[in-house]
């Protein structure tokens, strides 16, 4: 029983942050609009988006760059927390681009490492911090996504872009520790890791920091970003 209201309370938390998540966007989630989530995970935030209004909700899965949507078709694409996992964003952006109709609304939210706030910061942070970028990109993502993402989506044909920054406390200061110190370490099982040396380094940096990490803040950097087709 316990286990069971323990993981409804674990939904019902994931629900609410989902629908902080997406406020931004939220006035642009009207009646009779056909909206897009993209990268929408276990579907917290695309019941968010649905709001009070009853609306017909359907999960699909796709490839970001060829999405199974006729040219102008959509009036609202959305997406938190997918472009930072893209090592480029103009081949989405162009297919949101294309699957838009004139006028429609583009909404998205993701995250920029390079303004991330931890205090203190010392110089094993730092260090711990640069292997886990490392791990990010070397999985085709990019950690500072967020920093240039206006440009990108004005490149892609967008207008009338207007971006501003969301600094979130997204997990406490000693958990970031212990979760950068695991995922170094997972990487490390393998043997063969191209950046086994780098790696290292940082995981011992990562040591130090976890076993070192009292009280301290974390806020997380967020670009949240709407433009027009």
């Amino acid at each position: 029983m316990l286990e069971g209201y323990a993981r409804d309370a674990a939904s019902r938390r994931a629900a609410r942050a989902a629908v902080e998540r997406s406020e931004f966007a939220h006035p642009l989630f009207t009646p009779g609009r056909r909206v897009i989530d993209l990268s929408c995970g276990p579907g917290f935030l695309t019941v968010a988006l649905e709001g009070p209004v009853s609306s017909k909700v359907d999960y699909l899965v796709a490839a970001p760059a060829a999405l199974p949507f006729p040219s102008a078709s959509v009036d609202v694409a959305f997406s938190h927390a997918l472009l930072e996992r893209l090592p480029d964003p103009g081949p989405l952006l162009a297919e949101l681009h294309r699957i838009l109709r004139p006028g429609g609304r583009l909404a998205l939210s993701t995250l920029d490492w390079s303004r991330a706030r931890l205090r203190p910061k010392t110089a094993n942070v730092d260090a711990a911090l640069r292997g886990y970028y490392l791990l990010l990109r070397r999985a085709g993502g990019n950690p500072f996504a967020g920093r240039r993402i206006a440009e990108h989506v004005a490149s892609a044909g967008f207008t009338a872009v207007t971006a501003r920054t969301r600094y979130r406390t997204d997990l406490a200061y000693r958990d970031l520790a212990a979760y950068v110190e695991r995922r170094l370490a997972t990487a490390l099982a393998d043997p063969t890791h191209p950046d086994r040396d780098q790696l290292t380094s940082a995981a011992r940096s990562a040591w130090s920091w976890t076993r070192s990490a009292g009280s301290g803040d974390f806020t997380q950097c967020w670009t949240e970003l709407i433009a027009t087709r």
